[in-house]
């Protein structure tokens, strides 16, 4: 039986806990190119100092941080490649109770959204 994930204040949420390696469970497109790399990825790393998106043909290298909206103190994650530089905001992040599971969702300006999960 799968471990129930609760959802995470995303207000009180450390950066850090958004950081690892987070595997694509599904994609909505939107209006979005789907020849971007992140419209294409399979893996998201989000290490420190680095961003590594995982492609079927290799990997891109870039970089990514956290920055957080004044009012609501919303995390947006902000992605830097060679070829793209956009900003997700964080909408959702859940976790079992003993952390070995994750699930976090992003929303791009162009409309894409990506479901992403742990292990």
């Amino acid at each position: 039986m799968p471990e129930t994930l609760l959802d995470v204040n995303l207000q009180q949420v450390a950066d850090q806990e958004l950081a690892g390696t987070w595997r694509v469970a599904s994609r909505v497109l939107s209006q979005a190119d789907p020849a971007t790399a992140l419209a294409r990825t399979t893996q998201l790393q989000l290490q420190p100092q680095q961003l590594v998106v995982a492609l079927n043909e290799g990997a891109l290298l870039g970089r990514w941080s956290v920055e957080r909206d004044a009012l609501l103190s919303r995390p947006y994650l902000q992605l830097s490649l060679a070829e793209q530089t956009t900003t997700a905001l964080v909408t959702r992040l859940r976790r079992s109770v003993s952390g070995a599971h994750r699930a976090l969702t992003l929303y791009f300006h162009s409309g894409m959204e990506l479901q992403l999960v742990q292990p």
